[in-house]
């Protein structure tokens, strides 16, 4: 049990200030909400991030949270994820169908989905495919477009590091790398997290330049 104590370091606020601050259209009244996809490896800072951006919402905020306690290490690290978020959250436990979870939260509530990155895992441990991962992904990430809050989503980028040694590992990397790119075209920011510090990302245009 060692290795599931909580070690979040201390968050710079300056970080979140610029986030939340950047001026993105100002969404508002019955419009859909900002969207914001956290991408980085493990201990980057993304969940983290991604409570305190919610906390600055200043209104009601569900957590959709995608883990679930196969182990005795994951419940402790479950555990610890629900000690860093406010107790008057609402917290959502649903590995599979966060479509649904997200379109039953009530409009006018922020909304954390953490993460994409197990969400993937339990659906290709439920036998379902990658074409129709891809799917779920691209009606997922529409629904979250239409939510009238903001909606920040958490992922892992796990595409920069060795190359798995066997084929389930190889096609769980292809398949995430895939779910990212497609969230992050229906997102209105995304920023890559290394050392709890945000990167935004550029949007490429349609003829391969910077959307600058």
């Amino acid at each position: 049990m060692g290795h599931t104590q909580d070690i979040t370091p201390p968050r710079d606020p300056d970080v979140v200030n610029r986030l939340v601050d950047t001026p993105r259209g100002g969404r508002a009244g019955g419009e859909p909400g900002d969207t914001v996809l956290l991408l980085g490896g493990a201990r980057s800072g993304k969940s983290t991030l991604a409570v305190d951006l919610a906390k600055r919402f200043g209104g009601a905020v569900t957590y959709i949270a995608t883990a679930e306690p196969g182990d005795d290490e994951m419940a402790a690290r479950i555990v610890n994820h629900r000690r860093q978020r406010p107790s008057q959250w609402t917290t959502v436990e649903e590995p599979l169908d966060i479509a649904t979870a997200i379109g039953e939260v009530p409009p006018g509530e922020c909304v954390v989905l953490d993460c994409l990155t197990l969400w993937v895992s339990n659906l290709l441990g439920d036998g379902v495919t990658s074409a129709e991962i891809y799917d779920r992904a691209a009606d997922t990430a529409a629904v979250a477009a239409t939510h009238r809050s903001p909606v920040i989503t958490v992922s892992n980028e796990v595409g920069s590091g060795l190359v798995p040694t066997t084929n389930l590992g190889r096609v769980y990397r292809d398949v995430l790398g895939g779910v990212n790119q497609i969230w992050a075209d229906a997102t209105d920011r995304v920023y890559l997290l290394v050392a709890g510090r945000a990167l935004e990302l550029s949007r490429l245009t349609g003829s391969g330049g910077l959307g600058l």
